[in-house]
């Protein structure tokens, strides 16, 4: 139904436009969210057949399938703390070990998120959040960069499994996840025991990064970077 104008003039009037009417001389700001920040991929290798879509702007949800139920719960973890709706169907050399279809998947969904971010134009680029889960606590930092770079400073025992999935694994999924994203990432942990609770609010912390990096600023004209472009 069309809203009601100045002076009670029957018109369409948008948010923006009211917002400006009641305050004469202020710009008003409204963050305008790009259609289409979604993105869909696959890869077949003869090690593994991954395929992911994903909505940057959705609520949450989550359609996880993989041949390791901790990775998939993991996985779970960046849709649900992202608000990233995600679709995942993922199958490997499981047999083998769990390394390509970590790695594989890790790279899919990061390259996913690449290709629905598109020119990056609006978003805050920039991405942290240090989270608790009991006696752990981890960090995550990334820069939506255009450029690769990986840290981990998370200390894993060799050798260790959560269920059938091998600790030693996180790093790998990590690793992948930043070179397909192309972006900078970091992850820290402050401190912990428990090997589920490290890995899992590692994962937790990177979504949640995710989530603010990805996020629209209504005051960003353009590119976020001095150099006008963030994608090579």
């Amino acid at each position: 139904m069309a809203g009601v104008g100045p002076k009670g003039s029957r018109a369409g009037y948008s948010s923006s436009k009211l917002m400006a009417a009641n305050n004469p001389g202020k710009t008003a700001l409204a963050a305008v969210v790009p259609a289409g920040r979604e993105a869909s991929l696959s890869r077949k290798t003869k090690e593994t057949s991954i395929e992911v879509s994903l909505n940057l702007d959705g609520t949450g949800r989550a359609s996880i399938e993989t041949p390791l139920p901790f990775l998939s719960h993991m996985v779970e973890q960046i849709a649900r703390h992202g608000l990233i709706d995600l679709t995942v169907r993922a199958v490997g050399d499981v047999e083998i070990d769990g390394h390509h279809t970590t790695e594989d998947l890790g790279l899919v969904i990061g390259q996913c998120v690449n290709k629905a971010l598109g020119d990056k134009a609006g978003i805050l680029r920039y991405g942290s959040a240090t989270l608790p889960m009991d006696e752990a606590r981890s960090t995550c930092a990334l820069d939506l960069s255009g450029r690769a770079h990986f840290v981990w400073e998370v200390p894993l025992p060799a050798g260790a499994k959560i269920g059938t999935w091998d600790v030693e694994l996180a790093p790998v999924f990590f690793e992948a996840f930043a070179r397909g994203a192309q972006c900078n990432l970091h992850v820290v942990l402050h401190r912990g025991e428990i090997l589920h609770h490290i890995v899992e609010i590692s994962f937790k912390a990177l979504a949640r990064a995710l989530r603010e990096a990805v996020r629209i600023e209504p005051r960003v004209s353009g590119v976020p970077s001095t150099k006008g472009s963030l994608v090579d």
